[in-house]
């Protein structure tokens, strides 16, 4: 392109990012930072037309006059000027007011879009910019009035009603209501007795530990202490025989790279982070970090507002290189991993990965801080993970009757490692399956009985939503974008809701 020689002025969304890209540019570029949106509806009004086809009244932000009048004077020395901003709705909108303010034609090649801050993204994207993408502002505004047509008109009426300072939203509104029908669903709640018998065994070559599970070849549940007092009783003197042993190989594959939320819910499991405390994190991982002499300031991670699990070819390519060396052939599986995406998604941009395989998390432990450090370890051993081998274990179920009732024991052995050398994925709720290694046994052999455990039990609640089960809610429900789910979580905290 002709313009290559002249003066380019790039405008990005935050100071970080502007100190990164600048040194992946030459001296005739010139990078600054918008601080995020520079025009929106205005605070003191409804600022949307409702009997005009909504149109949007779009205002100044308080406080960002001195910088725009700096873009305005940077683009006046300037022979073209791209715009930089988040490859995403959102970013889409401030380029589109960027463009207004700076009186740019949106229609001609002004906008620049990269996944990942290195140096080759950023050299690739100023090379081929395109027009700013009317249908993706215009999905931006249309959320953005809805989000006041709802704020608006509601807010008032709590502050009126129930308490000043309490707000509502097109997304918030739903999650509250999610919280309070999870909290009528634990106050209605009606615990219920039960009652569980474990068998301790001896077996020839080991000890092995059974749950009752079955009367006369039928589930068996048992409600009181009288009903389990009655089988304790018709138990007694009867002799423990295995009637059947099942031994099979399962497999288990690896999760699919992060997407925004599922990053959330796991950071919120593995490391305690809030939904706000990741996306912070991880916009600094994205941003850029300064690594020092070897590499200076890079962009750890690939872009993190996403709903999308697709990986490009050329990353795929690199990390089951990557496997090979480290761990070996039979890590690597025959073909790629491909992974389908749930619901309906924007699928704009790759899955959330390291922006290079070859830099190791250890690599960079110390010069990072360590919530950094966590952060981009849980991503990279995630993404590493998801292109590795599926695990195998070997899974084993005894059967055990005496007199009518059966017993069954469950175990299972790991076999190959597979990604789980790696990495496994946290879950929201402790598991009841059995693990670990079981005796051998052979049918028609008799245990020898050493105890039989009864325990009482009640039913439980469900559980109140944590930041991860509310995040995992919202998005199975198809309620709100996954980027906008840290701040609607801290609205409601600081509301005290």
């Amino acid at each position: 392109m002709t313009w290559l020689s002249n003066k380019v002025l790039v405008i990005v969304e935050s100071p970080a990012k502007a100190k990164t890209i600048s040194k992946f540019l030459g001296r005739r570029y010139q990078v600054k930072a918008s601080m995020g949106h520079v025009r929106d509806l205005p605070k003191s009004q409804f600022g949307v037309d409702v009997e005009n086809d909504f149109e949007p009244k779009y205002i100044t932000i308080r406080g960002k006059g001195d910088l725009l009048k700096e873009l305005r004077s940077a683009a006046k020395k300037s022979d073209h000027i791209l715009l930089g901003t988040d490859p995403d709705r959102e970013g889409e909108a401030i380029a589109w007011h960027l463009a207004q303010v700076l009186g740019l034609d949106d229609k001609e090649p002004c906008r620049i879009e990269f996944n990942e801050i290195t140096k080759t993204a950023i050299q690739n994207a100023v090379k081929n910019p395109r027009p700013v993408e009317r249908p993706r502002v215009e999905a931006q505004q249309a959320r953005r009035i809805l989000d006041r047509l709802v704020g608006y008109n509601l807010s008032p009426l709590l502050w009126r009603k129930i308490k000043k300072g309490l707000s509502a939203g097109r997304v918030q509104s739903v999650a509250v209501r999610l919280i309070n029908d999870r909290e009528e669903e634990i106050n209605d709640f009606k615990p219920e007795e039960y009652w569980t018998l474990t068998a301790e065994m001896k077996a020839a070559k080991g000890s092995l530990k059974a749950r009752l599970t079955r009367q006369d070849d039928a589930k068996i549940e048992v409600n009181s202490q009288a009903e389990m007092n009655r089988i304790l009783a018709e138990l007694e003197g009867h002799p423990f025989v295995v009637s059947e042993v099942k031994t099979r190989e399962k497999r288990r594959n690896p999760s699919a790279p992060f997407t925004t939320s599922s990053l959330q819910q796991e950071a919120y499991r593995k490391l305690g982070f809030t939904a706000r405390k990741t996306m912070m994190i991880a916009q600094q991982l994205y941003e850029g970090l300064d690594l020092g002499k070897d590499e200076g300031t890079v962009g750890l991670v690939t872009y993190i507002r996403t709903d999308s699990v697709r990986v490009s070819e050329t990353a795929i390519d690199d990390v089951r290189t990557h496997i090979l060396g480290r761990f070996g052939p039979e890590y690597v599986p025959a073909e790629p991993r491909q992974y389908e995406s749930k619901g309906k998604i924007q699928n704009a941009h790759e899955a959330i990965r390291p922006t290079a395989v070859s830099r190791e998390p250890e690599g960079i432990k110390g010069i990072v801080t360590n919530d950094q450090f966590k952060l981009y370890k849980l991503i990279y051993e995630r993404f590493v993970a998801s292109q590795m081998s599926s695990a195998v274990l070997d899974t084993t179920t005894i059967d055990i009757k005496a007199a009518n009732y059966g017993f069954r024991a469950s175990g299972s052995v790991l076999k190959f490692p597979g990604f789980m050398k790696v990495y496994i994925e946290g879950k929201d709720e402790e598991s009841s399956d059995d693990e670990g290694l079981l005796p051998e046994v052979a049918v028609d052999e008799t245990l020898g009985l050493k105890k039989l455990d009864p325990k009482q039990h009640f039913t439980q609640p469900p559980p109140r939503y944590t930041e991860a089960t509310l995040v995992k809610a919202l998005e199975e429900k198809g309620i709100g974008r996954p980027s906008t789910y840290a701040p609607i979580i801290e609205t409601m905290s600081l509301g005290d809701m």
